[in-house]
């Protein structure tokens, strides 16, 4: 073997019923003096459970997916205005992209507390949207200091919700087994996330209410977020920046429709990612049927992602979200561009076309269909 590897530095701390507590022991060991939340209006009440155990200095809940960099300034003046040395973020992924942004051009550090498996807590990686377009880059002043896991603090979240912010996570996962950076540990920890998911989120589907199950999501999330911050951004991530970014798609429910559709256009021309894969997902799914005489192929990957996904209700269209059949040349044409160029299958305007309308239409992804564009 012959790689490099780079382990962020972060604190972790995991304890159901321990947000508040786990909170102040970070706001003390940072010295900190004038805090400040940023938390949606939605998640404000998950929020005020955080913090029960701090002075907070500013409230901060104007959240907007994707973080329009209209928005990142206005949270940057209010910081500045208010002297804010700690930045506490509670929610899900555009929660917690708005205080990357702010620590992105002040250096404030962050104490992230999410609600919810999107994983930029764990990650390095900023993004902004200007006009069409949404840049994302990578920088160690927007890797939050500690992250704070609670699995009560998911429990409002609803089923759909946790269902297609869990698939986001595990779009993590599998694009960490061949982006540009993949290596043999971030592909283990990916391997592992996948389990984990794969076996949290079906429980959380069948009850909301199971800890059990929200705890694996979480710690399946909190793996699959370190894979991607090692791996970096791969096919999938390219495809759902751009539909987000550019066509203003939900950030969850796009990576949870786009992701078996990219599996079944990569999975045969990286075999030994496929393996690992379908290993994974069969170890999470321990009642899944045995398959005959493809176990670990590109097929069986996409047939068993196919079995989770029908198990966990998730979404099959981007039509659903607004995405168009005249959509598609714009999305090809930006898509191909920030393809990675070490993307294992060929990534030209006739198959991303086909990946589109198959995404768009939600036909039942297939590794024969996609392959062959």
């Amino acid at each position: 073997m012959n790689f490099e590897h780079i382990t962020l530095g972060q604190r972790v701390l995991f304890g159901t019923g321990k947000a508040a507590e786990h909170v102040a022991k970070e706001v003390v060991r940072h010295e900190a003096r004038r805090i400040m939340c940023i938390s949606s209006e939605f998640e404000r009440s998950l929020a005020d459970k955080a913090l029960a155990s701090i002075d907070v200095a500013l409230w901060h809940s104007d959240v907007v997916q994707h973080v329009p960099v209209e928005t990142a300034e206005k949270a940057r003046q209010a910081a500045a205005d208010a002297g804010i040395d700690l930045i506490v973020c509670v929610g899900g992924g555009s929660t917690t992209g708005l205080a990357k942004a702010v620590a992105l051009t002040s250096g404030i550090p962050i104490i992230a507390v999410p609600t919810t498996y999107a994983g930029s807590e764990a990650t390095n990686v900023w993004g902004l949207t200007e006009g069409a377009t949404k840049t994302t880059g990578i920088d160690d002043k927007v890797l939050p200091a500690a992250v704070i896991y609670d699995a009560e603090l998911t429990i409002g979240l609803p089923v759909a919700l946790s269902v297609s912010s869990g698939l986001n996570a595990l779009a993590h996962c599998v694009d960490s087994l061949w982006a540009p950076k993949a290596d043999p540990i971030n592909q283990a920890l990916g391997a592992e996330g996948v389990r984990a998911l794969a076996d949290g989120l079906p429980r959380i589907a069948r009850n909301p209410h199971d800890m059990k199950g929200r705890e694996t999501a979480l710690y399946g999330a909190y793996l699959a977020a370190v894979a991607f911050a090692s791996a970096g951004s791969g096919l999938h991530h390219k495809i759902c920046h751009v539909l987000g970014g550019t066509f203003n798609l939900p950030h969850a429910e796009t990576h949870a429709t786009v992701l078996p559709y990219v599996l079944a256009f990569n999975g045969p021309a990286a075999p030994d990612a496929a393996a690992r894969l379908s290993a994974a997902l069969r170890s999470g799914m321990a009642d899944v049927s045995a398959s005959e005489g493809r176990a670990g192929t590109a097929e069986d990957a996409v047939s068993l992602l196919n079995e989770l996904r029908s198990r966990l209700d998730a979404p099959v269209a981007l039509r659903d979200y607004g995405f168009t059949e005249a959509d598609i040349p714009e999305a090809v044409r930006r898509v191909i561009a920030a393809a990675p160029p070490s993307n294992p299958a060929a990534v030209t305007e006739e198959s991303m076309t086909e990946l589109m309308r198959a995404a768009l239409a939600g036909e039942v992804p297939a590794v024969r269909a996609l392959a062959t564009a």
